[in-house]
């Protein structure tokens, strides 16, 4: 058996040990501790090379290019033309009608005057659109960041009893939420907000959406004594509690007729592409028809709840308002990065999706200075957190945007609204306001992604369901709370018990694979094989060489009850180590002395090169022996076979 094994190992058959050619493995040059450095900074905040348009480049124009970055408005706007402007006309006019009676609702949400809300939807896409890079964002307030500011400020002020201080700290968040942004951008930490793991995004956002939509039975049955708790238990408690003598038939009446209008016009859109302005005008004809009716009828003194009064003008000042000092300044800071990092989330999640439809690409780290810009400024002109929002975005895709001039056009829409149309608004009933708003949100429980997840990762499906239990069952602040230690959890399991796997050779060939994924690949007599998948540091170091003498332990057992050959050789797969610390290196040196009292030589098989420096300057080579180290696994076992053949 050993012989037909050794002949195996070999290319040629006629002399296999003699004419196969083993391969040494190559040592780095030392790099000077500075270079090092260097490269990895540059790899990690660095890694798209943001300053070669710049090099090579006169003073002027490095000048030139210096404004299109921050401004990338400069570089686009060279070639704009009347076509694009048209798109860009029609799509803007259509997210304005989308978002005027979306914004008076969110407003609500987020426990504001209906006039913030439209603020929002006028300063902020102005400064998006000079400043960020993706041609589909359509900007204003969102539902889910509406709901958690209003949630996390009333947690610290009563809106109804100290309106003045809530509003202040909500401009405070607002401000801390852009400079969080705009920080993360500038010093290019982007990736910190992959830490939310996708599956936790999807999980919290569905929480959330049925909170949303919980909360605005309020406005749709008319009830005047409402809990202001968001779990679905209080909730409930306070609906059942005002059965009897809270409710409002009339109320009830508008709200499920425009509810029922809503998601009809969204099912037309969603089964003919052609009329995607369907449902993006529905909301604004629910708005003007339910308040044509309330007029006529009187309905607001038989009960009917309407939004009264909305305040008339533009955006006035409000850097007067913000807490620079005081009790309640570390509050907005909490508050405001909180909300900071889920409006990121969200913006450029739906900048990428739309990019990679249209294969263009957005710069992540421009699109959070952008992002930040516009909510610094906004929190000085009376308008509260502003994103991305995935219905006006898809809205402003499907309706033929070109460029982000389509947000300019939004923006003075709603200026115009601001300055002569907001009177009209009075009667609207505040029914219709949660209609839209439990419309707009449904799209936001993703069913197919969650059962995607589950059949692609048990763990991340947790994840998913921590987040949408936490929200619906405790709070919003509480269920991001679970959704981002549950992501957190998974990355130190993935780092600290990395996978190994044993090898086998696959027949016919020279190549060596899992004999889990391919059953038919053949173990080596005498050899045991294992691949670590994961760079060795101190956290999973004990665990690597812990889990290796198990495989050992496992195989001699395993050869020892069938009356096989023992095991000589363990040789370890080291192509998947990417990296190694002093931590990795010392379970190595106690694996070698474990393996010598066993009897068992030690063999590495194709360790990097930043991996093969370490082990030269630790002196293991040394320890092992520099013939111990080979290129590829084939090149291993054919060295040790001839000897395994000549004990046999």
């Amino acid at each position: 058996m050993a012989g037909s094994v050794d002949h195996s190992s070999g290319e040629n058959e006629q002399n296999p040990q003699n004419e196969r050619q083993i391969h040494k493995v190559g040592v780095p040059p030392r790099q000077n501790l500075y270079k090092e450095f260097a490269s990895t900074v540059k790899e990690t905040l660095f890694a798209d090379d943001p300053l070669r348009p710049f090099k090579d480049q006169p003073r002027s124009r490095k000048f030139i290019l210096g404004v299109q970055t921050i401004f990338p408005i400069f570089d686009w706007g060279r070639s704009y033309n009347l076509h694009k402007f048209r798109g860009d006309l029609i799509s803007g006019l259509t997210i304005a009608s989308l978002c005027i009676p979306q914004d008076i609702g969110y407003s609500k949400l987020a426990n504001l005057a209906p006039q913030y809300g439209l603020y929002s939807s006028f300063v902020p896409p102005l400064i998006y659109a000079f400043m960020g890079s993706s041609r589909d964002i359509a900007i204003g307030p969102v539902a889910v960041v509406s709901l958690l500011l209003g949630t996390l400020i009333q947690n610290e002020i009563d809106p109804t009893k100290n309106p003045d201080e809530y509003l202040r700290l909500t401009f405070t968040a607002t401000f801390f939420a852009g400079i969080t942004q705009a920080t993360l951008g500038f010093f290019r930490l982007g990736f910190l907000i992959d830490f939310l793991s996708h599956a936790a995004v999807v999980g919290f956002m569905g929480g959330a959406a049925i909170t949303i939509a919980l909360q605005q039975l309020k406005g749709f049955l008319g009830i005047k004594k409402f809990t202001k708790k968001s779990d679905i238990i209080s909730v409930m408690r306070s609906i059942r509690s005002s059965a009897h003598h809270g409710w409002n038939w009339q109320t009830i009446l508008i709200g499920a007729s425009f509810l029922g209008f809503l998601l009809f016009a969204k099912y037309i859109g969603k089964k003919n592409r052609k009329f995607f302005w369907v449902p993006a005008i529905a909301p604004l004809i629910s708005v003007i028809l339910s308040t044509f009716f309330v007029f006529i009828t009187r309905a607001e003194k038989k009960g009917v709840q309407i939004v009264n009064h909305i305040e008339k003008g533009i955006n006035p000042s409000s850097v007067s308002q913000i807490y620079f000092t005081g009790d309640y300044l570390l509050k907005g800071v909490k508050i405001g990065i909180v909300a900071g990092m889920i409006a990121l989330t969200e913006a450029i999640a739906i900048g990428r999706t739309f990019a990679a439809m249209k294969d263009y690409q957005i710069d992540g780290n421009k699109e959070m200075v952008a992002l930040g810009a516009m909510n610094i400024v906004g929190s000085m002109t009376s308008c509260y957190v502003a994103t991305g929002s995935f219905s006006r975005s898809a809205v402003n895709y499907m309706a033929g945007c070109k460029t982000a001039v389509s947000n300019i056009v939004m923006s003075c829409v709603v200026f115009l609204t601001l300055e002569f149309i907001t009177p009209l608004f009075k009667y609207t009933p505040n029914a219709i306001l949660s209609s839209i708003i439990i419309s707009a949100v449904i799209s936001l429980i993703d069913f197919e992604a969650a059962i995607l997840i589950w059949k692609i990762d048990k763990f991340d499906f947790i994840a998913c369901m921590g987040a949408f239990v936490g929200v619906i069952f405790i709070s919003v602040e509480m269920g991001l709370l679970i959704a981002v230690t549950i992501s957190f959890a998974k990355i130190l399991l993935q780092v600290t018990r990395p996978r190994t796997a044993i090898l086998g050779k696959v027949p016919r060939t020279t190549v060596y694979r899992n004999i889990l994924q391919y059953p038919e690949a053949t173990k080596v007599p005498g050899i045991l094989i294992v691949r670590v998948d994961s760079a060795i540091y101190f956290s999973n170091s004990n665990y690597i060489k812990e889990r290796i003498l198990r495989w050992l332990t496992d195989e001699e057992e395993r050869l020892k009850a069938a009356y096989l050959p023992r095991i000589q050789y363990l040789i370890v797969e080291m192509s998947p180590v990417t990296d190694i610390d002093t931590s990795g290196i010392n379970a190595f040196q106690e694996l070698h002395r474990s393996l010598q009292k066993r009897d068992v030589q030690l063999v590495l098989a194709n360790p990097g090169p930043v991996v093969m420096d370490k082990l030269h300057a630790s002196n293991f080579t040394d320890l092992i022996g520099e013939n111990k180290i080979f290129l590829t696994v084939a090149d291993a076992v054919c060295s040790c076979s001839p000897k395994l053949v000549e004990e046999a």
